[in-house]
């Protein structure tokens, strides 16, 4: 385990952006506590229906606020009032927004130190997804949203919950710029291969053929900031999004979560369509699982020995970079890395005509 200043992140200690913080399903039984960022956090659902995720801890004596199931307020399902949430101790309750607005045993003007953190959070895609920004500030992309979640022909993801990895998510990052680990680690070798960066979006075109289904595969993957993946992956007549997700726990340890967002035959998706998806995310989560497995048995790479046919892992860091950094500096960064980017050895995507792009939402 390696933390963000060995790799030479910084200044911050964890990255800014959108990140998958539970399956929206999972509110539907209460509140949860969390932990994300190197902090813990109080997250549920209003009354509205909205998810709120606050700092886990009240102010007044230090409780956390969804931790509890044993205390008569939280038996009793009179915690949540609106949007906001009661203290399981002394019953102080806090706004959406962070603030104490009722002590059930004072009269006077709630104190405005006892506000408390709050972030801003989203349901998109069967995800509850947070804005984190280390020095607080608002977001400046918006979450990422495919418009075919909403399309009843294609078959909605439930999460595959992979829990917590003893490795940083540079590693997992690296994966963009690493074109020749797909014929050893996935039995898909590329046969082209390109990225291009824009600002927050980080974007993999690749194509070759799959030991898996014996066919041939087009892929364009792309990050949207630092914590969430899309892949749209097309082979013989199948198409599908997948969805890789990682949140860092702590500096070094990362949370994973996994999807596939799958196109049926009918429309809308027939029970067979249902069925079909269930096996597609399955092969492909093995598939990412073989990731999984190098991760977890090998050491942290600082620093690439890297091969000009490698891929480019320099500029892939230097992506990374800009959402550890002031907004200032990563402005910097992006005109550094902004632009398509060959692998030396492969051919472009369009030399290979390359043609899933239509409807990306980049």
């Amino acid at each position: 385990m390696a933390t963000a200043e060995e790799y030479g992140l910084g200044p911050n200690q964890f990255p800014r952006g959108w990140f998958i913080v539970a399956e929206s399903s999972e509110l539907d039984a209460g509140p949860l506590a969390v932990r994300f960022w190197g902090r813990d956090l109080a997250l549920y659902r209003g009354e509205s229906g909205k998810p709120v995720m606050l700092d886990a801890y009240c102010a007044h004596m230090g409780t956390h606020l969804t931790a509890s199931t044993s205390a008569m307020i939280v038996k009793n399902g009179e915690q949540i009032e609106g949007d906001s949430i009661r203290c399981p101790y002394h019953g102080w309750r806090y706004n959406e927004h962070g603030d104490v607005d009722d002590i059930p045993y004072h009269d006077g003007p709630c104190p405005k130190s006892a506000s408390i953190r709050s972030y801003p959070v989203v349901d998109n895609m069967g995800c509850i997804m947070a804005w984190f920004d280390p020095d607080g500030r608002d977001p400046d992309y918006d979450a990422p949203f495919l418009k075919e979640w909403d399309d009843p022909q294609w078959v909605n993801w439930k999460l595959d919950h992979l829990g917590v990895l003893d490795i940083h998510s540079q590693e997992i990052l690296d994966n963009m710029a690493d074109c020749r680990h797909l014929g050893p680690t996935h039995g898909a070798p590329s046969e082209y291969f390109e990225n291009e960066i824009n600002n927050e979006i980080y974007v993999q075109r690749q194509g070759g053929p799959m030991q898996l289904y014996e066919t041939y595969l087009y892929t364009t993957t792309w990050y949207t900031g630092p914590g969430i993946l899309l892949s749209k992956q097309v082979w013989a007549d199948t198409v599908v999004y997948e969805l890789i997700a990682n949140t860092p726990v702590d500096d070094g340890r990362t949370q994973c979560w996994h999807g596939c967002l799958y196109k049926g035959s009918a429309n809308p998706a027939s029970a067979e369509d249902v069925e079909a998806a269930v096996q597609i995310q399955a092969g492909a989560l093995e598939a990412f699982g073989a990731d999984f497995n190098v991760w977890a048995n090998k050491r942290p790479a600082l620093k690439i020995m890297q091969m000009k046919t490698d891929g480019p892992f320099r500029i892939g860091r230097k992506w990374y970079q800009q959402f550890f950094a002031t907004p200032e500096e990563a402005a910097k960064i992006r005109e550094e890395v902004n632009g398509t980017h060959p692998t030396q050895g492969m051919i472009s995507p369009a030399a290979a005509n390359h043609s899933i792009d239509d409807g990306l939402p980049f």
